[in-house]
């Protein structure tokens, strides 16, 4: 299933994981691991460093190798929602029109 996972990293935290390198390390992992079909990352309006990685997710325990490295090394919060692509989005429609009658 494809998932969209937000990450926001708290201020001190980020900017001491970036200074040791914990920051660039973890999130490369993360990419080398999960392969991401996008990632953006940037910042919030309180001034948090945020990132939103999309890739799929084959089972649900994946979760915990997904967070778990996150809250670990740079006490972020994490969200992770499922989405859909524009095809996902067509196939739907026409599942649920055809469902409807």
């Amino acid at each position: 299933m494809r998932v969209m996972l937000r990450a926001t990293v708290p201020v001190e935290k980020g900017n001491e994981t970036f200074k040791n390198g914990k920051l660039g390390q973890t999130i490369q992992s993360l990419m080398q691991r999960f392969k991401p079909e996008a990632a953006y990352f940037g910042t919030l309006k309180d001034g948090k460093r945020c990132g939103l990685i999309f890739f799929d997710l084959a089972e649900p325990s994946q979760i915990v190798e997904v967070v778990e490295p996150l809250f670990l090394n740079l006490d972020a919060a994490v969200e992770i929602t499922p989405v859909m692509n524009a095809e996902d989005l067509q196939k739907g429609m026409a599942k649920a029109k055809a469902a409807s009658g």
